[in-house]
């Protein structure tokens, strides 16, 4: 039976290859994603233990950043000299950072935002900082230097005794290039940039004069890093906690595993859903494969084969298969986390240097995955290819289903889709995270229930598609129509892969869409303002900027969006309530942002009042005229009056106050946003005069409307873009299931294709037939995994109805449209081999095939 299971692999070799392919592509994805993330998990592990490598004492500050009620932001400069008095330690620096950003010679900023970074030289006795190596130039020792790291000065095209422009959360500011150099700092090998300040002026910029947020300590020969830790924890303020090095780049390492676990968990899921398809394409090949040989194993059954060695023997064929496509897959796998890892680059994320990682587990999984996935899904072809009686079969090449198990197989799936609709239905009405999660187990019953059902849903749906061929096509359109419901599970099963990979991806569309034009909408709707300001790292705006932009000539209106905290005391018990707010500019808060208020009046905030959104008041039983005992940041105390209440929107906070009465009690505000009105509207001079006023900026980003637009909802269209690449190799899988299943159909009708070359139909309209076929089945599949999608997808928008106002379900008929063209693009390419192959058949040959 070994040798027979081999003789038939060799036989098949292109049906098989198929297969192959197949199994190839979802081991590739597995494999790939694990060597990718261990690849990435070692690098960073790699470069966090190097970071702390002379480390033997590292001290955190727990504070925040300067506020006056904070007595201890930091770590101090007396407790920083009693640090490096205490025996045993070598030397310690003083750490404090914060954002800083540089500019290229055309004025944008280098790197992401996120990833821009200020810090400070803190030299020792040697006049050297251990965390840095300078390659040309020496560190920052006057007010007006800064030293930049090596790649960051490379795309800056700057060199030692250039002047630089620096900015950071204030004014950009010119300063002198001291020096150059590198550093095993994990944000700039990670493709950050680094600007470093001469102590005293980072310490003014980012927290407060004489104090630092963070320490590290290096040890003398033969000192013991828990001695010398011991030794610095009775020296620290409260506010800060200190670690052994080791300790902190263990910490580290351990929070990149974490953060790299949604990424694995996503690859993997794709990984899984090309498997899923892929088993489908297994089967049916297997299917056909078994079909072609039933004499061949009914004459075994006869020669005293038992029933368990032919699924034996069809398992181990599976299992050779399977164990070729996994060692292909898994070298296939290796250069797809190559691929990744350079892809990296185009988003600006650098990984540091380090080998390509491969650890037994990929290997593992990648051969179980592959010969398990193989030899699951050629188990039931199997299993049923054992059951023919060896009569029957020598009797028939195709084993007819039974009405019996048509009836089985029918009742089960329409009882499984009722169940995956109704779960699905339930999870859309009650909305939330629990609401999700009921219906992606519903999605997963309606599926499976559905591939169940398609055969039988294969004949009423291509009936509807069959005037359409029979009209323009004629015969060759007829004989494709009744073609392709001729074996209708085989039919089935090759549309199943295709209406999978189209489920998926028409639910993304509709759900993306939905919620895009939702953002969209709300985004037209609330913000009356021209521009908006912000850091493009996503901090806090400089007081500095909302005054330039208030003296811009032809600014009508300017308001901040500064965040603001204080607390109430409940009437009656005395427990404290923290409330969340926003400081506004009164009079202007209308003319760039809606604000609809229900009663009193938005004029109030400029009489020192505070407005209330429509669902707190409600919640706390307030109205027009209610007075709210306030505590402030400062630990000052007010009583507020409730002058207006106004409807509760996604742009606004619960609480507004003018900024007028909040910049009392904040020395330093939380600005996230400036919103700007101009005279003639948006135009290039409007823009260029705001740039101006903030200084030609570039950590600083002005936005249109559309910029506006695109930041909500342009996140949701990158990531639809990724899903459908990643998505695409689902349709590749599909693709090779429609020439799996063509190729058999050719092979079956030999006799007929024979036959009705020798009646009249030439090679041409043979070929135009087998293609039509072809994308028959690819849009009776791609019209299934649509309707599905759409439903999913109005499912999971239900359950968001409540986070987004105006939200409605839109239909991407443009993007359905492109679905279905691609699927009638995917049955063309399918045919293309099959459908020569056909035209080609010798019909003299064919016909007195046997």
């Amino acid at each position: 039976m070994f040798r027979t299971a081999l003789r038939n692999v060799l036989a098949h070799k292109a049906r098989l290859l198929m297969t192959v392919l197949a199994v190839m592509l979802g081991v590739a994805f597995v494999s790939g994603t694990l060597v990718f993330t261990d690849t990435l998990s070692h690098a960073f592990r790699s470069q966090s233990a190097k970071s702390y490598d002379d480390v033997a004492v590292a001290v955190t500050s727990l504070g925040n950043e300067y506020d006056p009620a904070e007595t201890h932001p930091g770590v101090s400069q007396k407790t920083l000299d009693e640090i490096r008095g205490l025996d045993g330690v070598a030397a310690a620096y003083g750490r404090v950072d914060g954002f800083a950003g540089v500019a290229d010679p055309n004025g944008k900023l280098i790197g992401a935002g996120w990833s821009n970074k200020g810090s400070n030289f803190d030299p020792g006795k040697d006049g050297k900082d251990s965390a840095y190596t300078f390659t040309d130039g020496e560190g920052p020792l006057k007010a007006d230097e800064i030293a930049l790291d090596k790649d960051s000065a490379a795309k800056g095209e700057y060199k030692v005794g250039d002047r630089v422009r620096v900015a950071t959360n204030g004014p950009v500011k010119e300063y002198t290039l001291s020096g150059i150099f590198t550093t095993k700092d994990g944000a700039v090998n990670a493709g950050g940039s680094l600007v470093l300040f001469d102590t005293a002026v980072a310490q003014e910029q980012y927290l407060k004069p004489g104090w630092y947020r963070n320490v590290t300590v290096t040890a003398a020969p033969g000192t013991d890093d828990a001695k010398l830790l011991d030794a610095v924890e009775p020296l620290l303020p409260e506010n800060a906690e200190a670690k052994t090095g080791q300790a902190v780049a263990d910490e580290q390492a351990e929070e990149i595993e974490q953060g790299l676990g949604a990424l694995k968990q996503v690859l993997l899921g794709f990984a899984g859903i090309a498997l899923f398809v892929g088993v489908f394409l297994i089967s049916n090949t297997f299917s056909m494969l078994v079909a072609q040989r039933t004499r061949e194993l009914a004459l075994m059954r006869a020669v005293g084969a038992s029933r368990r060695q032919i699924t034996r023997s069809v398992l181990l064929e599976a299992g050779v298969v399977g164990a070729i496509a996994s060692a292909v897959g898994f070298v296939l796998g290796v250069g797809l986390a190559l691929g990744l890892r350079s892809g990296m680059a185009a988003f600006e994320m650098k990984i540091p240097a380090g080998p390509l990682v491969v650890t037994p587990t990929p290997v593992i999984a990648a051969l179980a995955v592959g010969v398990l996935i193989t030899m699951f899904a050629a188990w039931l072809p199997g299993r049923r290819a054992a059951k023919i009686p060896p009569v029957a079969a020598m009797n028939s090449v195709h084993a007819v289903a039974t009405t019996k198990s048509l009836v089985v197989r029918n009742s089960i799936g329409a009882f499984v889709t009722a169940v995956g609709a109704v779960v699905i239905v339930w999870g859309a009405g009650m909305g939330g995270d629990g609401g999700r999660l009921r219906i992606a187990a519903g999605a997963f019953f309606a599926l499976i229930g559905v591939i169940i059902l398609i055969p039988l849903l294969s004949r009423p749906v291509i009936a509807l598609i069959r005037p359409i061929l029979t009209g323009p096509f004629g015969v060759a359109g007829k004989l494709a129509g009744q073609n392709a419901v001729r074996n209708p599970r085989r039919t089935g099963a090759t549309a199943s892969a295709l209406a999978i990979g189209l489920t998926l991806v028409t639910g993304l569309s509709v759900l993306g869409v939905t919620v895009g034009k939702a953002l969209d909408k709300m985004a037209t709707d609330n913000i009356k303002a021209d521009y908006m300001v912000s850091m493009a790292n996503g901090g806090d705006l400089d007081r500095s900027a909302v005054t330039a932009l208030e003296k811009v000539k032809g600014a009508t209106a300017v308001s901040p969006q500064q965040a603001v905290q204080f607390e109430l005391k409940k009437p009656g018990t005395g427990e404290k309530i923290f409330m969340a707010g926003s400081a506004v500019k009164a009079g202007d808060i209308e003319r760039v942002l809606k604000v609809d208020v229900v009663q009193g009046s938005a004029d109030s905030l400029a009489n020192g009042q505070i407005a209330v959104a429509e669902k707190t008041a409600k919640k706390r039983g307030w109205k027009v005229g209610t007075a709210l005992p306030v505590t402030f940041a400062d630990e000052k105390q007010a009583t507020l009056t409730i002058g207006a209440i106004y409807k509760d929107s996604e742009f606004l906070s619960p609480t507004l106050l003018d900024t007028k009465v909040v910049n009392e009690h904040e020395t330093k505000p939380s600005i996230r946003q400036v919103f700007v009105k101009m005279a003639g509207g948006q135009s290039e001079a409007n823009e260029k005069a705001l740039l101006g006023a903030l200084g030609e900026n570039p950590a600083i980003r002005l936005m249109d409307h559309q910029d506006i637009r695109d930041e909500f909802g342009g996140t949701i269209n990158m990531m639809l873009n990724i899903l459908y690449g990643l998505l695409a190799m689902a349709l590749i899988i599909a693709v090779l299931g429609v020439v799996n299943t063509l190729a058999m159909s050719v092979f079956e009708r030999q006799q007929e294709i024979g036959m009705l070359r020798a009646i009249g139909l030439d090679r041409r309209r043979v070929k135009r037939m087998v293609r039509l076929e072809a994308v028959v089945i690819s849009l009776f599949g791609a019209l299934i995994g649509i309707g599905l999608g759409v439903f999913l997808g109005w499912a999971i928008g239900e359950t968001l109805k409540a986070a987004l106002t105006g939200y409605a379900l839109v239909l991407p008929w443009d993007r359905i449209a492109i679905f279905l063209v691609l699927a009638g693009l995917v049955g063309v390419l399918a045919s293309l081999w099959p459908a020569r192959s056909a035209a080609k058949l010798n019909m003299l040959n064919a016909i007195k095939t046997e």
